[in-house]
Parts: structure tokens; C-alpha cells; sequence
């Protein structure tokens, strides 16, 4: 006996998260997109001090926080929101703007969540398929937008596939859009983003009047542990979200790490580590390519490698030590670890990697 609930939860996919490891073999896990290296130390210790408060509540409203990103991005805190995760925020915006009737629109492959928080909001998904390099088709997303269209997800860079989209195709995109749909730019990996003509979303909060961007601490400040991500958004769009957001959501931790990660002593060692991992990335897609593996060129903290059969090329991988990610017959994605954990990869990539 199930409890009466909507038919339409029986039809959604559960999120699949990368792969721990288990058992008591060593394993390295290459399959979540974290950053490979803990806390900067100036996070820990701030992570230290805060724990001696942890008999109190967070406070609410994330004020200290919301305030020194609103520094850092030059916008009015009222366009700030904080949350458990920019996922948990992504939540919110779609219950928010979309219900029964609507759409929400995204490209896909793309990011797990995306159907989940549509169908959770009631509202109808308008998948748009990857173009033949694996990068959002915007010219097909703009004829996508009917007048049932509430919303419009542009993942930048892409999850799993790690494209980018050009600022200059992302406005004939928002001029196909009109004003009154919202459109979300998640920017989880934005920091590892070296291509100069990938849009820039805070750019286009301060232009445009339907633009939500997201960001997270999860993954180039290493937090993922904590749960932090924000919104930066137009103060009307932010005061929705503030409306519909959980009380207490952002623990007393995650406040304290995240601001910690925002002061200069932090992003100095950040930034070394940010280029640690990009400079791994072309290393590892220069190695692949090289044993003639096919890969799609990245600018996030990951490399996705097209091939039918994924679960078993990961299924290899995990019998030798390293974790990855299959996407059923699309492909796998190995997420950039250390020197060591990669060169671990490329041994084992040698072996069981198909050619061409």
C-alpha cells in the first residue's frame, strides 16, 4: 500500500550520484566532479572556530555572506540569495516559476537534476538535444519556446559534456526569450573556464531583466562537503526565492567556510589550485587524444568521452582502482583529479579506452 501522491514522481529518475568507494581495496574516485584537494587551511580554521557555536541556530537570513558576495560580484545584496546548494536553489526557482501547464526548457544531456525539479514543480520538461558537439543547440532551444515556457536552463559549462556557450549565441538566445520567462544560468563550473568567449552571466544579470544565475562553492573552493551555493538575480526575482527558501537551510559551517573562502588570504591559494586543475585537464585531454581516445574538449573540472557502451568501459576502470561515471550508451566522464589519481587514469585508459 502506497500513500495517494502524484503519478507523476512514479515516472522520475532518481538522481544517480557518482560512485564512492567501497569495500577495503583502495579505490580513487574520479566520478563526482569535486575538487581533489580538502579545505584551504584558512577555511579549516575557520570551519574550527565556528564549530564552538554550533548550540545556536545559523543565522536566517545569511546576512555576513550575502553581503561580502554581493561585494565580490558588485551587486546589491538584495539580488543575493544564499541556500543549501545553488541544486536546492534551482529547486526553489522552478516550484517558484513553473507549475502544471507550464514548461520548463533545457538542453539535454545535461545536468540529473533538471527533470527532477521540473516534474517535482508539476511543469511539463522540453528537452532540446546536444548538437553534434555536444553543446547546447541555442538556435533549437529558441525555436523551443512556446507561450507555455516559464522557464529556461542553460547549463555553462555543460554537465556532463563540459562545452561552453558563446556570449554572442547566448543573446540571440535571450532576444528569442521574452522578458517575463526566466532564464537560469548555472555556472557551477564557471571558475575552471578559461575560453574567452563563454558568457558571463553576472554580465548579463546587470543587463538583461529575466536572468538568475547560479554558482556554488562545491567545486572550485572544495565545499562540496558543506552544501553552499547562491543566486544572483534581479531583486524581485531574489525576493520570490526568499519567500519559498527552507528556514535555517545553510548551516552555521557552510556560512562560516563559504565566507572564509572570500577573503584574499583564501584566493590566493584558490586560484593556484583552480590552475592546478586546468592545466591537469589539458594534460589528461592531450593524452587521451594522443592514444586516440575521443573526447569532447572542456572547460570544466571534467572530461566526457562519447562511446555506446559506458557502464562497461566504467565497470574496467572500477575493477583497477579508479571510480568514473557512466551515462548509459552516451558515454563516461572522468572528473580531473590529482597528478597521481591521473596518471592512475591514463594507465589504466590505455588498456580499456576504445580508439577513434
Amino acid at each position: 500500500m502506497t500513500v495517494k501522491h502524484r503519478a507523476a514522481i512514479d515516472e522520475l529518475v532518481s538522481y544517480t550520484p557518482g560512485r564512492t568507494p567501497t569495500g577495503g581495496r583502495p579505490q580513487v574516485k574520479l566520478s563526482s566532479n569535486e575538487m581533489p584537494y580538502g579545505p584551504l587551511p584558512h577555511v579549516v580554521r575557520a570551519l574550527a572556530e565556528a564549530g564552538t557555536t554550533l548550540n545556536r541556530y545559523p543565522d536566517f537570513h545569511r546576512i555576513e555572506l550575502t553581503a561580502a558576495l554581493a561585494r565580490r560580484h558588485d551587486v546589491d545584496p538584495a539580488q543575493v540569495v544564499v541556500d543549501n546548494g545553488s541544486g536546492a536553489l534551482l529547486q526553489v526557482l522552478a516550484s517558484v516559476i513553473a507549475g502544471p501547464g507550464d514548461e520548463i526548457l533545457y538542453a539535454w544531456r545535461a545536468f540529473e537534476s533538471y527533470p527532477i525539479v521540473t516534474t517535482v514543480a508539476g511543469a511539463a520538461s522540453v528537452r532540446v538535444p546536444l548538437d553534434d558537439g555536444y553543446a547546447h543547440d541555442l538556435p533549437a532551444m529558441a525555436d523551443a519556446v512556446t507561450d507555455r515556457t516559464r522557464m529556461v536552463i542553460v547549463c555553462n559549462p555543460n554537465n556532463p559534456t563540459g562545452t561552453v556557450v558563446s556570449a554572442a549565441d547566448l543573446e540571440h538566445l535571450l532576444d528569442a526569450v521574452p522578458d517575463d520567462v526566466l532564464v537560469v544560468l548555472d555556472e557551477a563550473y564557471h571558475d575552471f573556464v578559461t575560453d574567452p568567449r563563454s558568457a558571463d552571466g553576472l554580465d548579463l544579470v546587470r543587463r538583461r531583466p529575466n536572468i538568475a544565475v547560479l554558482r556554488t562553492f562545491s567545486k572550485a573552493y572544495g565545499l562540496a562537503g558543506l552544501r553552499v551555493g547562491y543566486c544572483v538575480t534581479r531583486p524581485e526575482t531574489a525576493a520570490l526565492i526568499r519567500k519559498s527558501i527552507v528556514g535555517f537551510s545553510v548551516s552555521t559551517l557552510a556560512q562560516a567556510g563559504a565566507l572564509a573562502s572570500l577573503t584574499p588570504e583564501a584566493g590566493v591559494e584558490l586560484k593556484e589550485r583552480v590552475a592546478h586543475v586546468i592545466a591537469e585537464r589539458t594534460r589528461v585531454a592531450d593524452h587521451l587524444t594522443a592514444l586516440g581516445v575521443r573526447i569532447v574538449p572542456s572547460q570544466a573540472n571534467f572530461i566526457f568521452m562519447p562511446m555506446p557502451d559506458g557502464p562497461a568501459r566504467a565497470a574496467a576502470f572500477e575493477e583497477r582502482g579508479v571510480i568514473l561515471r557512466a551515462y548509459g550508451t552516451d558515454g563516461l566522464r572522468m572528473t580531473v583529479g590529482t597528478a597521481e589519481e591521473n596518471d592512475l587514469f591514463l594507465r589504466i585508459a590505455a588498456d580499456v579506452l576504445p580508439r577513434g
